[in-house]
């Protein structure tokens, strides 16, 4: 019975998290409330304060659980991967598939800028963190040149950040209102050519750009 009991209740907190995820993106932090986020889980406000305690709470576990899932996707399409550049290019791809289903990332992400810097500090150092390890070992096997790892990550996150922000959250159009759409084979090709280069071990030469609609 017990189970059956925490077993409810995650499905309940799941539910309140995917409405909070959806009533954030949709009208803002501000505009939200804890009524709005009931209403669209279909629960109450009562079951809503089983869970958590604010506006501030839900949003940063919201923030929380888009970067445990981003992470995941990117994990495990570049754990497969063959060598460093492969799974840049794997990783690379898993991350704008996840954003173009999720656009909630790009919106409520950056709304944390102003509503909780904590939680906005802590999505981008998880993801850094995880990634200057594998580009230290990456290094550390002449899989790419001698850079700074740290350095690097940052580099490849921001590189991954707007250019899915220009293509996936804008779209072909640059409206900023517009539906959510795909980055485009040519522009994955050119972000992947300009990553291989900056990557590459001294002498190294990368491959050439594959031609629109191979990528990964």
């Amino acid at each position: 019975m017990n189970e059956e009991k925490v077993t409810k209740g995650q499905r309940t907190r799941a539910r309140i998290l995917e409405a909070a995820e959806q009533v954030f993106a949709e009208i803002g932090y501000h505009d939200a409330s804890i009524v709005k986020i009931t209403q669209a889980a279909g629960v109450g406000q009562g079951t809503f304060y089983l869970y958590f305690s604010s506006k501030i709470q839900v949003f940063d576990e919201v923030v929380d659980d888009l970067n445990r899932r981003v992470r995941h996707a990117m994990i495990e399409a570049s754990s497969a991967a063959d060598g460093r550049i492969e799974a840049e290019r794997a990783g690379f791809a898993a991350f704008f598939r996840f954003t173009a289903d999720h656009p909630a990332l790009y919106r409520i992400v950056r709304q944390a800028e102003f509503v909780s810097p904590g939680a906005l500090k802590r999505h981008y150092t998880r993801i850094v963190e995880g990634y200057q390890t594998g580009l230290a070992e990456a290094r550390a096997d002449g899989q790419i040149g001698d850079i700074d790892p740290e350095v690097a990550a940052w580099a490849l996150m921001g590189i991954g950040e707007i250019v899915g922000m220009r293509w996936v959250l804008w779209g072909p159009d640059v409206d900023p209102g517009g539906p959510p759409s795909e980055v485009p084979p040519e522009v994955f090709e050119q972000a992947m050519t300009f990553i291989e280069r900056a990557l590459a071990p001294t002498g190294a030469t990368p491959h050439p750009p594959d031609e629109p609609g191979e990528s990964a």
